[in-house]
Order: C-alpha cells, then sequence, then structure tokens
C-alpha cells in the first residue's frame, strides 16, 4: 500500500486538535485505572479463580471515576506544572 494513501486515511478519524485535553485525559485515565484495577484486585483477593472477572467489574466502576478526576484535576496539575518548570 503507498504511503500517501495509508496516511490520507489514518487521517480521516483522526480528532480535532481542540479536543486534545479530552483524549489524553481518556486514555491516561483508561490505562491508569486499568493497571490500579489489576493491582488493587490482587492485593485484596489475590491471583486466585475470578480474578479477571473481578479486575474488569472493578474498572467499570474505576475508569468513568479516573477520566472525571483527570478531567477536574487537569487545570491544577498544569498550573503546577508551571510553577515547577521554567519556561
Amino acid at each position: 500500500m503507498p504511503e500517501s494513501t495509508f496516511t490520507s486515511s489514518q487521517t480521516k478519524w483522526k480528532l480535532p486538535a481542540k479536543l486534545s485535553p479530552v483524549a489524553f485525559a481518556f486514555f491516561m485515565s483508561s490505562i491508569m485505572a486499568f493497571l490500579m484495577c489489576l493491582v488493587i484486585t490482587a492485593t485484596n483477593r489475590g491471583l486466585s479463580d475470578g480474578y479477571l472477572s473481578a479486575v474488569l467489574e472493578a474498572y467499570r466502576l474505576a475508569m468513568p471515576v479516573a477520566f472525571v478526576c483527570v478531567m477536574g484535576v487537569r487545570p491544577v496539575v498544569i498550573w503546577l506544572v508551571r510553577l515547577t518548570v521554567r519556561a
């Protein structure tokens, strides 16, 4: 497949740049919530039968909560980074 065909078809589905904070929050919260569910479930009940099912059940609640939290604390984090990093 020619490179130009791949590139043009790849950009058709991309979000506009103004939605970058939302995309970042979605991916960050998805990954972090899943990792935390893996660790916390293993800590609480061990790696026994039904572990993955318990992880996915916890993730159903954790992911939306994490997304809202990331979107909510984003302005505070941006402010803290500006305070601590030289421009």
